[in-house]
């Protein structure tokens, strides 16, 4: 195990690939050892989750989650003719933003959608069901993330629009609901007017940025 007392993205491969686990600490206090401590030795279950995303090589640079799309974007990592990807790296980073892990393993379901075709101002429920599998408490960061498919400008390719935190008991079970609006699809056009438009849209679910799971909201004025 390796930790590792920094404040910023670090290029970690070389060390990844030598450890069995890492823990980022980043710039701690006073009680960095009792804390640290803690949670090496199983009294405290992590939480954490990285609020930007570390890069496997410096050529990655600059590297987020929430990029614009490209005109050919690969498919999956082995996916290197024609498309826009690197031939010595995969093209994923090394973590992702949203990234953490924590002892245990929490299952997620497929998000649901109360309405697949909302119209106008109507909001959207979006459910999905945590199974916890561990031994000790584990609070689980869920991400609710929506990819504007078509619109008269580019748009990213997923933008983090809620959170939900929840501590989940050993074995428990928990439905978590999340309330999209049109609040939420709405970003700046070509004149700088704040509007949503018509539309299919991704709706995704996950403990980070690169683990979700998806459901199409078609959205109509």
């Amino acid at each position: 195990m390796v930790l590792i007392s920094a404040g910023r993205p670090l290029v970690l491969s070389d060390v990844a690939a030598q450890s069995q686990a890492l823990v980022y600490t980043w710039w701690l206090g006073t009680q960095a050892g009792n804390a640290i401590a803690d949670v090496l030795f199983g009294r405290y279950n992590p939480s954490g989750r990285l609020p930007m995303t570390f890069p496997r090589n410096e050529g990655q640079i600059p590297i987020y989650y929430n990029h614009l799309n490209t005109g050919r974007p690969a498919k999956n990592e082995h996916d290197l003719n024609y498309v826009s990807a690197y031939i010595d790296i995969p093209n994923s980073p090394q973590y992702a933003f949203g990234y953490g892990l924590g002892y245990g393993y929490v299952l997620y379901s497929a998000p649901i959608v109360s309405n697949a075709s909302p119209k106008g101002n109507e909001s959207v429920e979006v459910r999905v069901n945590l199974s916890y599998a561990g031994n000790t408490p584990r609070t689980e960061t869920v991400q609710l993330y929506i990819c504007d498919k078509v619109a008269s400008v580019s748009r990213p390719v997923k933008e983090l629009k809620g959170f939900q935190q929840v501590t989940l008991n050993p074995g428990e079970k928990r439905e978590l609901i999340f309330t999209i609006t049109t609040e939420d699809l709405k970003f700046y056009n070509s004149e700088l007017q704040y509007i949503w438009e018509p539309g299919a849209f991704d709706i995704m679910v996950g403990p980070a940025s690169d683990r979700k799971k998806s459901v199409t909201v078609n959205w109509w004025k």
